[in-house]
């Protein structure tokens, strides 16, 4: 009943808490090097959350049936479900990412400093709202007892460390197209803190892994079916066995140019890494978690899923749309965060001057006078 759209829905709840990753240093440790940037986080945040719900959406089947999840309209079932309470995660998350960037925005744009204390108790609310849309999205999975592939203690630690892993390496390498062909410049001092952060992320990543292979491997039960037919195949059927170990070759990879620091700080090395992330855990939050929980069924029965024709391009059309999203924003917060782009009195946009993470044309030489 689950496949690839709760798949992809799962991994972008990751990629939309990692925001938090550049939030925390700019504003809890006032970092001056990320505040500059750090509303490109929220921005890919918010593209994340939307593409999240769409996933949601599709997944009904037909989206009428969204009244549903409507409080006083539909059926809700809050507190009492597990999916209520992700609704209510999901659009409280997305509504703080819409509403404070949108604040600093729109002050910088008439031209006035953002009150810190204004903002501050958003941006504190936020950061425990980001990881918790992850772990419940994780309790959502554990809940359910009659899957044992899911219900493990660990699976929330796994989902945090999975998305700070895939999500920052999202933002590495966002943040270096948007230095390379924006005016907006990104320190490398925050490239080399949110690597650092991956790094440590996927380490603790692998560890969780290694401790549910020993738990279902060491002394195998029945419970330990779904893991043998992901990693080994059971019966005959093993169509998801490839795409786990081209996950786990890809993470252990990754690990491994992370974490040897010459390497992490060669560029295109730590690009290819970052790719390498964010597909493999894909592959391990989306086919290699979903699809096994559900095989073999209560009853024995065993199957393999292959994501048809329809799925992958909605997914894609999906994925189209927040990467539009992501870029649609990008484009309006970055002229104002430059100040090339503010309000004036006579009702007009005008260029209003240059913050300090712009470029600035190279000056004029002139001789010394004397």
């Amino acid at each position: 009943s689950w496949g690839a759209y709760i798949a992809n829905f799962t991994y972008l709840v990751g990629v939309a808490a990692a925001a938090v990753m550049l939030v925390i240093p700019a504003y809890i440790f006032n970092r001056e090097d990320i505040k500059h940037i750090v509303l490109i986080g929220e921005g890919i945040a918010v593209a994340a959350v939307v593409m999240c719900m769409l996933f949601v959406t599709v997944d009904l089947g037909r989206p009428d049936r969204i009244w549903h999840l409507v409080p006083l309209l539909g059926r809700f079932h809050f507190p009492q479900s597990m999916l209520a309470w992700d609704v209510v995660v999901l659009s409280g998350y997305l509504l703080l990412n819409l509403t404070i960037p949108f604040y600093i925005l729109f002050s910088r744009y008439r031209g006035n400093e953002p009150n810190l204390r204004v903002y501050l108790p958003g941006v504190i609310l936020a950061i425990f709202w980001a990881i918790s849309i992850h772990t419940v999205t994780a309790f959502l999975f554990s809940s359910n007892v009659a899957r044992p592939f899911w219900h493990t203690a660990v699976l929330g630690p796994r989902f945090l460390a999975s998305a700070f892993t895939s999500g920052p390496a999202l933002i590495i390498l966002a943040l270096q197209l948007i230095d390379r062909f924006t005016e907006l410049k990104v320190p490398s001092t925050v490239i080399d803190l949110v690597a650092l952060i991956v790094t440590v992320s996927l380490q603790i990543n692998l560890f969780l892994l290694g401790v549910e292979l020993f738990t279902d491997f060491y002394f195998p039960t029945e419970h330990a079916a779904s893991a043998v037919y992901l990693y080994l195949g059971l019966h005959g059927y093993n169509a998801l066995v490839p795409w786990i170990w081209t996950a786990v070759g890809l993470n252990v990879v990754a690990v491994s140019i992370f974490t040897v620091h010459r390497w992490r700080q060669h560029r295109p090395l730590l690009n290819a890494a970052c790719l390498m992330a964010v597909v493999g855990v894909w592959i391990e939050k989306g086919m290699g978690l979903i699809i096994p929980g559900f095989v073999p069924t209560p009853i024995g029965e065993m199957f393999d899923y292959v994501p048809t024709q329809v799925e992958i391009g909605v997914s894609l059309a999906i994925w189209a749309f927040g990467l539009m999203t992501f870029t649609a924003l990008a484009k309006v917060a970055i002229p104002i965060e430059l100040g090339t782009l503010s309000y004036s009195e006579g009702g007009r946009t005008t260029g209003a001057g240059r913050r300090p993470g712009m470029r600035s044309p190279a000056a004029p030489h002139h001789p010394p006078t004397h």
